[in-house]
């Protein structure tokens, strides 16, 4: 699943406000904290934290690392959980005079019982997921369009 927003900011200020993954929890509402768990020499890739989201009315941690990054261009996570993948990509692009920000999300069950149970809950989930992204969105460009 994918969504985007369109943000009237420079691309870079968007790219180091996406990148500061350290204290995004002071910009996205949703999440409630973020521990750094592992941090590179030098750019993003290897780049590791847990984050804790209030999901369904309950705290839940997931552990992240950037697997690929292009400066001003995108970086892409990975996350492992209950026998799944999940991989989600953030990009900006500029569009005339704005900067589209987006989110693409997706997720693979790898054992039995995740393929069981992604076959019953995906079609219920994927409503509320683009509703958290887009709402991760709209907190970014709330957040660099009122520097």
């Amino acid at each position: 699943m994918k969504t985007s927003i369109m943000i009237d900011a420079p691309i870079d200020v968007i790219w180091q406000k996406i990148t500061d993954i350290e204290h995004c929890a002071d910009t996205i509402t949703g999440i409630m904290n973020v521990e750094v768990l592992e941090r590179p020499e030098s750019g993003l890739v290897g780049f590791k934290w847990r984050e804790t989201r209030k999901m369904f009315g309950k705290e839940a941690d997931e552990t992240m690392w950037i697997t690929h990054s292009e400066e001003n261009h995108f970086y892409q996570t990975r996350a492992e959980n209950s026998g799944a993948v999940y991989i989600s990509v953030m990009k900006v692009q500029k569009k005339g005079t704005l900067v589209e920000l987006s989110m693409e999300f997706s997720g693979e069950a790898q054992t039995f019982i995740a393929k069981i149970l992604s076959f019953i809950f995906t079609p219920l989930m994927k409503k509320s997921m683009v509703k958290l992204i887009q709402q991760d969105l709209e907190d970014i460009k709330r957040s660099v369009e009122s520097r």
